[in-house]
């Protein structure tokens, strides 16, 4: 796998940390524009980079925080498509919590499930016990 020119991955994690105090503070729009900011710095195509694959689950998880669903699960899709999105229980974790969000209950049932299969049932410890209940007939 490619990796970024160290100026730009630089910039990429100063923004990401400046994020990351923004979501500490609960200022989650802030930590949005800042992680966008990230975002933008990333080469096209943006799904060939690891970078990606954390920015735009960091993006969805403000999102979340925010109650703005679709914009959680379109980010955690995106975060889905890059490398090792697909092996990152948390973006599962997300993306099922906001379809359930959405009313979309049997399909956010696969990606909660996806989300026990790769933690097991500690990734759902802090979270809202309805999304794992709805899960539980199925383990």
């Amino acid at each position: 796998m490619a990796e970024l020119e160290d100026k730009i991955y630089d910039r990429i994690e100063i923004l990401s940390e400046e994020g990351n105090e923004y979501a500490d503070n609960e200022q989650y729009e802030e930590a949005v524009s800042k992680f966008k900011q990230a975002l933008d710095l990333v080469p096209s195509p943006k799904t060939d980079w690891e970078a990606s694959m954390w920015l735009n689950a960091s993006m969805g998880d403000m999102y979340f925080m925010l109650s703005e669903y679709g914009k959680c699960s379109e980010s955690m899709f995106d975060a889905l498509n890059c490398p090792d999105g697909y092996s990152n229980p948390f973006v599962h974790l997300r993306l099922g919590e906001s379809l359930f969000e959405l009313g979309e209950k049997e399909k956010s049932k696969e990606y909660l499930l996806q989300a026990y299969m790769l933690e097991g049932k500690e990734i759902f410890e802090t979270e809202d016990s309805k999304y794992f209940e709805l899960i539980k007939p199925l383990i």
